[in-house]
């Protein structure tokens, strides 16, 4: 019987790399029936919203979704749709693996790691007043001379439920993964209230996990360093929400950009599969891009779904095809400018030929 997944292509190129990711989960043998459901900024005249209702009832009842990317303005405009799937969906794990594959062009190559980030509060949780407005006078009077008046505000939650959720989950990743090491991520130094509260709640979850996975705990200004200097060092990564945006970039410039970055959003219900890059409107319908991170992500949805060998299967043609170097796309050549480099689609089917081989 087949599995009922929801597949968002998204907007810019997410359509592209969607079709070449559907084709290579497909390719797999395990049986999917897609059901396709559009957002983003081209339905925003449809429907008035870039997240339109029927989206999130597709998700809620077919629990897993493999997501495009979508368009978020920068500064201005609609609210970023990922932002909105994980705070309305409870998808409070986003799981960001960050792995070199031999033929990556990187300066590492010792480099296996996975941020946990929770996704559903922290600046993210989107409280924000803008200038001159009353709630921002009215916080700014209670703060007493410690911020400006023409200032607009954002508020940072940091709770003991969203802390203690994410960083058991990032230990039982670690349990289930054959993981050694949980490393915690804040500014406690300087937050002391709330980035002090993730440390310790982080350290009462830890006690659980003593002489089976080790804790520790890094500042995020270190941790950039450190990451930069022996990545080596480390193994699975839990932070909050903002901090966990930036290191995931970061962990990604280690193996090769975010076209080799796949992620997860992870609830306890329902769990949303989609490449970790933006939506890159100007490469929209040029066949260019590098669809390696959306079929990184469908291996990832396969683990979930406990379809192990046809996950190990696909990460290998993936992996395979890339050591090769013939058909990759122009990003993963040691020239971009180099004329043998073949387009999204046909990188796809470079990778169904090494499942089918």
């Amino acid at each position: 019987m087949a599995y009922k997944m929801t597949l968002i292509p998204g907007d810019g190129i997410g359509p592209e790399i969607a079709d070449a990711a559907r084709r290579c989960i497909d390719a797999t043998g395990v049986e999917i029936d897609w059901e396709v459901v559009d957002a983003g900024i081209d339905v925003i005249d449809q429907y008035g919203t870039p997240l339109p209702a029927h989206v999130l009832e597709s998700i809620r009842k077919n629990k897993i979704a493999l997501k495009g990317p979508i368009t978020t303005p920068i500064g201005h405009g609609f609210r970023s749709v990922n932002v909105t799937l994980r705070q309305e969906l409870g998808l409070y794990a986003c799981v960001r693996p960050s792995k070199y594959y031999p033929g990556v062009r990187s300066r590492y190559q010792d480099v296996d790691l996975v941020v946990i980030r929770e996704n559903t509060e922290d600046l993210y949780a989107g409280v924000e007043f803008p200038k001159d407005s009353a709630e921002a006078q009215q916080i700014i009077a209670m703060a007493k001379d410690k911020i400006r008046p023409d200032s607009a505000i954002s508020i940072k939650p940091i709770s003991v439920t969203g802390t203690r959720d994410i960083v058991r989950y990032a230990f039982e990743y670690a349990v289930a993964n054959g993981r050694r090491k949980v490393t915690a991520i804040t500014k406690a130094n300087i937050m002391k209230c709330t980035d002090g509260l993730f440390y310790d709640v982080a350290r009462e979850v830890a006690k659980d996990y003593e002489g089976q996975i080790e804790y520790e705990e890094r500042l995020i200004d270190n941790m950039c360093m450190q990451l930069v200097q022996k990545p080596e060092y480390y193994d699975v990564l839990v932070l909050p929400n903002l901090y966990g945006d930036i290191i995931s970039d970061l962990c990604a410039g280690l193996v090769g950009g975010l076209g080799m970055a796949p992620g997860a959003n992870i609830g306890k219900e329902m769990a949303v599969f989609e490449a970790t890059h933006g939506s890159a409107p100007k490469y929209k319908g040029l066949n260019k891009v590098n669809p390696v991170a959306l079929i990184l992500s469908g291996v990832m949805m396969l683990r979930h779904m406990q379809e192990q060998e046809a996950a190990d299967r696909l990460e290998q043609a993936v992996a395979a095809v890339i050591k090769e170097g013939k058909s990759v796309t122009y990003d993963m050549k040691p020239d971009p400018t180099d004329p043998t480099a073949v387009g999204t689609k046909e990188m796809a089917d470079a990778i169904i030929e090494k499942l089918k081989a």
